[in-house]
């Protein structure tokens, strides 16, 4: 574009990341490199497909002014991801202090001798961008390596044996400890049936002893003596 021209608009053309179904919208500025109040309108070749905001304005000297352009969500695309849709910005000097609601169609007559000033813009279909791919983490200092993959995503046949022995075992030594701790569980419950069994047994003892009778000291201590063999069985295995 030359320097001589009211409005310089970047970019030059109009890239639609298009995608069905599906609202888009891109943007252009207006660069006022002049000194001037100039006066702007954007037409569009398909004015049903698309919305300008704002479609007319005033940018003031030395200023800029962006431009949003929505397309409407798109049932089919068209062949070729071509697009035939065309935008034409046109541009005039206006006068000191105009504001967006002074601006008519008159100003854009070029018949009424008005220097009016076309760029057009084309649009443009362009693929959306793909998501990232995936990153594979990498293995843990000290960690034992992963298989390897071959290039349709299966497990070579020469490593697939070792990775399922891996498997194997661990769940074997699952195994083992499930049934271990059940065990010592099962032998705990029992212990704590047997010391209050004791306890109780021992509290009649107690309450139906006869004074001077010399059976009953004795099995008094043998009955401590398993109690504290139980209790110490517990805190081992607990």
């Amino acid at each position: 574009m030359g320097t001589e021209e009211l409005l310089s608009i970047d970019p030059s053309e109009l890239e639609f990341p298009f995608e069905l179904k599906k609202q888009i919208s891109v943007s252009f500025q207006l660069l006022n490199k002049t000194d001037n109040h100039i006066a702007f309108k954007v037409k569009t070749t398909n004015p049903k497909k698309y919305s300008v905001r704002p479609n007319n304005g005033v940018v003031l000297p030395r200023s800029t002014c962006n431009v949003i352009v929505t397309m409407q969500a798109q049932r089919e695309a068209p062949p070729d991801m071509q697009c035939k849709d065309r935008f034409l910005i046109q541009s005039v000097v206006a006068r000191p202090g105009v504001t967006p609601k002074d601006i008519n169609p008159e100003m854009f007559n070029k018949e009424a001798g008005n220097h009016v000033e076309d760029c057009k813009l084309r649009v443009v279909y362009v693929s959306p961008p793909k998501p990232p791919s995936p990153v594979p983490e990498e293995s843990e200092e000290g960690s034992p390596p992963r298989a390897s993959e071959s290039e349709n995503g299966h497990l070579n046949g020469s490593e697939l044996p070792a990775v399922i022995g891996e498997h194997v075992e661990v769940r074997d030594n699952s195994t083992e400890s499930r049934a271990l701790f059940l065990k010592l569980s099962e032998e705990k419950n029992n212990a704590i049936q047997q010391n209050k069994q004791l306890r109780q047994e021992l509290e009649l003892l107690r309450r139906g002893s006869a004074k001077g009778s010399r059976g009953i000291p004795l099995l008094y201590v043998v009955l401590i003596g398993l109690l504290g063999i139980i209790m110490g069985y517990l805190i081992k295995n607990s």
